[in-house]
């Protein structure tokens, strides 16, 4: 038994963990021997989704009814965070479409919608993108430019949106307008936008520093019309929207980032009993020793608050200070744990040979997208004022 398997135990009901298991053997099984070559090739096989689908975990936060699992943002994170323990490249597509545009529908659609709309993503049938950020409006995303203009039928788009995750592949969209520039974040709308539709075109795919597997991109819009059905929510409601699913896609990438430190501690372990220096196993020497101790009590610390994150969501409870708290301390030990485990390699650290090198580079995008640290601090310090 691992240190990670022990730690999840002692907390996880016989369901979750049951959960946890079949989310840990397809991560080993069909995910881990090709982990690297999604590195390599930039790109993840569309069949290889189609066997998560078929799992369930394109479906975890949707209700039964409308053919998901119908579980919690606990069960949610558990699966996220083994599958990003072995590529997170992976996992980031699943964590934008339950965490993200999933639960969106879910909380905000009308009953029709959800009928149309639920089932293909549940099924995996349809991959879903969320589009927010734009190249002038990042952390600031209630000065978003893309824009929407009524017409009697329905929405006509204008504009653009940038480092769209999944966008390459996906074949469903929420996307963010302006639909009241006037009114500023209380004049944005949330639109349902698929895949085909005339005047949407797709740019370049990014050339990116770690998750590279994830395809991320621009999307574009030039006239693209809409119909009326796709108004997700009411008109002018759409920042609202926004920031209440940031919430659970923060604890998303808190999963992802306790998984990716899981990873690079496991392999420090694993390289420090083996490598021999000065005549003595790594393991052996004392510093060594501190710095694999740290390691396990950072991974430990960030599991636990986003578990207790999604715990909080779990109940129905407002989570936006423990989402972001979960969010800022696991995207910083994921960052340390990394850069740890790389400097116990010492040069192989450095070569693709070894995995804590993709593992270095994955971690760095945790403390950027679903808000930066700096956001994070911003959040929790706004929470804690208000008392």
């Amino acid at each position: 038994m691992t240190i990670k398997e022990h730690a999840m135990g002692l907390m996880l009901s016989q369901d979750e963990e049951m959960v946890r298991q079949t989310a840990r053997e397809f991560a080993e099984k069909r995910l881990k021997p090709l982990a690297e070559k999604f590195d390599e090739e930039e790109a993840i096989p569309r069949e290889l989704y189609a066997e998560a689908a078929d799992l369930g975990f394109f479906g975890i936060l949707i209700p039964e009814e409308f053919g998901g699992l119908g579980l919690d943002y606990t069960a949610c994170i558990i699966v996220m965070e083994e599958i990003a323990r072995v590529s997170a490249a992976f996992e980031v597509t699943l964590t934008v479409h339950n965490s993200l545009v999933s639960t969106a529908l879910v909380n905000f659609c009308n009953e029709e919608q959800k009928k149309a709309w639920l089932p293909k993503l549940a099924k995996g049938e349809w991959i879903a993108a969320y589009s927010l950020s734009e190249q002038g409006s990042g952390s600031d995303a209630g000065s978003l430019r893309c824009a929407a203009a009524k017409e009697p039928d329905g929405w006509r788009l204008k504009g653009g949106k940038a480092w769209v995750s999944s966008a390459g592949i996906a074949d469903f969209f929420i996307v963010f307008v302006s639909t009241d520039p006037a009114n500023g974040n209380k004049g944005i709308s949330c639109l349902a936008v698929t895949k085909g539709m005339e005047g949407m075109t797709l740019g370049k795919k990014e050339k990116k520093l770690g998750i590279r597997g994830s395809d991320t991109r621009e999307i574009h819009f030039a006239g693209t019309r809409v119909p009326a059905f796709h108004l997700i929510g009411e008109i002018n409601q759409g920042f609202k929207i926004a920031m209440t699913q940031l919430d659970g896609g923060r604890i998303g990438i808190a999963a992802q980032a306790v998984g990716i430190a899981q990873a690079a501690m496991e392999e420090a372990v694993s390289y420090a009993k083996t490598r021999e220096q000065f005549g003595k196993k790594l393991a052996e020497f004392q510093a060594t020793q501190f710095k694999l101790a740290d390691m396990a009590v950072k991974v430990e610390a960030a599991r636990l608050m986003t578990l207790k994150a999604a715990r909080l969501m779990a109940s129905g409870q407002k989570a936006t200070q423990a989402a972001s708290m979960a969010k800022l301390l696991a995207s910083q030990t994921a960052n340390q744990v990394a850069y740890d485990a790389l400097q116990i390699h010492g040069g192989n650290g450095y070569i693709r040979e070894f995995p804590v090198e993709r593992y270095f580079r994955d971690a760095r995008i945790t403390e950027i997208y679903e808000g930066t640290s700096e956001i994070q601090r911003l959040v929790i310090a706004r929470e804690i004022l208000r008392g």
